[in-house]
């Protein structure tokens, strides 16, 4: 069954992270993804490795692990945007085109004419994603950002490890390119806004997403707290500030994250664990309460819940309606049979590894289900395929762009 994207074609400009996964993304929905990249050399995360995929006689190819993790399903072509041949090649895909994404440097692209200004001239219905570490106007707007500098500029370290005091405190970034993800997810979220706009008025429009701006707008109740009351969060390490209990517990075997979420929940823990005083107790009987006495109540559950392993206290909290989960590293992840059972893991058919297994889209959708149609490209497989079909170049000009190295 067709995706709900059918018929929507995505021209991919964007590097890294944030801009290949909203592609991706669009590209699992059912868009056509062709993706440019630079003759030669590809997108940089092709390089960062190891690890690299392995063929099937077990030799690294060229294309590292990271790049499979957000290019599926996409065409790639390779192209030199700093020639005019190949300006003029991304030109005239533009105009077939309903969506281009990019994140170059703001001011990059003017250079070239393949800004929004720029494609807009030639296409008044395209939606133009732009990228950026700052966003298209400000102070910082010519900066380049990575993920790491949007976690500490826009709040998130500040709020993420342990306490200073406490061993091993300090700030640290979140595990995995969080605000790259956010970005992502937001992109696609303004896109398929602006196409169903451009449905209404007939006119494409730009989209301007910042790094920056997506991590301060992700700091949710601690920016409000801040804003309505003048709180400065401070790093709790894995307990949360407003939630009591809401932490990392030791039990016999391991550590589990437990959270008792309302007032409800903590009663039928403090009954599972054969204490059901505590919840009548003034200085726990409500989470505000519990908050105002959080040494006290969490050294008590400390003492009870690590009598017992983590499976037993996994699946006891689970019987009684109390939130809780064994801390997994990757390997228990997949290993999981709520992820196994929900298709977390997928594979598609590489032509130089064979079979080859991606993390699957979180999306469901009962009608027009997400699709995984192709693999990761290889670099440039498809830049004769889109030149000759799309742009119906005859194999002489193709070959002078391929001798001159435009493409």
């Amino acid at each position: 069954m067709a995706g709900p994207l059918l018929g929507i074609r995505v021209l991919d400009l964007s590097r890294v992270l944030a801009g290949p996964m909203a592609a991706q993304t669009l590209a699992d929905l059912g868009a056509e993804v062709i993706k440019v990249e630079r003759p030669g050399r590809g997108d940089d995360t092709r390089a960062w490795g190891p690890p690299f995929l392995t063929d099937r006689d077990g030799r690294e190819t060229a294309d590292s692990i990271y790049f499979a993790c957000c290019n599926r399903g996409k065409k790639s072509v390779t192209v030199d945007l700093s020639t005019p041949r190949g300006q003029s090649i991304v030109r005239r895909l533009s105009e077939l085109c309903d969506v281009v994404i990019e994140n170059y440097k703001v001011g990059d692209l003017a250079r070239y004419g393949l800004d929004f200004a720029g494609l807009r001239a030639v296409n008044p219905r395209l939606v133009y994603c732009s990228i950026s570490g700052y966003g298209q106007s400000g102070p910082y707007s010519t900066r380049a950002g990575y993920d790491p500098i949007a976690q500490a500029m826009g709040g998130l370290m500040s709020v993420t490890g342990e306490r200073d005091e406490l061993p091993g405190g300090g700030p640290q970034r979140v595990g995995v390119a969080v605000t790259d993800l956010l970005t992502a997810s937001h992109a696609v979220s303004a896109i398929l806004a602006a196409l169903w706009d451009r449905e209404r008025t007939g006119e494409g429009q730009h989209v301007d997403l910042a790094l920056l701006d997506v991590q301060v707008a992700a700091m949710i109740n601690i920016a409000q707290a801040f804003l309505s009351a003048g709180v400065i969060a401070a790093r709790n390490g894995n307990a949360h500030p407003s939630v009591v209990p809401s932490q990392v517990f030791d039990c016999s075997d391991g550590k589990v994250m437990l959270v008792a979420g309302n007032d409800g929940q903590f009663a039928k823990l403090c009954e599972l664990i054969g204490q059901p005083e505590l919840a009548r107790d003034p200085r726990f009987a409500t989470n505000e309460a519990r908050v105002r006495n959080r040494e006290q109540i969490t050294s008590a559950l400390q003492q009870l819940l690590g009598r017992n392993t983590v499976a037993y206290w996994t699946d006891a909290l689970a019987r009684a309606g109390v939130p809780c989960g064994p801390i997994n590293d990757i390997a228990k992840v997949f290993a999981d049979p709520q992820v196994q059972h929900r298709g977390m893991r997928v594979e598609v058919e590489h032509p130089l590894v064979g079979a080859l297994p991606l993390v699957a889209s979180p999306l469901r959708l009962s009608r027009t289900p997400v699709e995984y149609r192709s693999p990761p490209p290889l670099l440039g497989q498809h830049t004769e395929e889109v030149l000759s079909g799309l742009l119906r170049m005859d194999a002489s000009t193709i070959a002078s762009l391929r001798r001159d190295g435009v493409v």
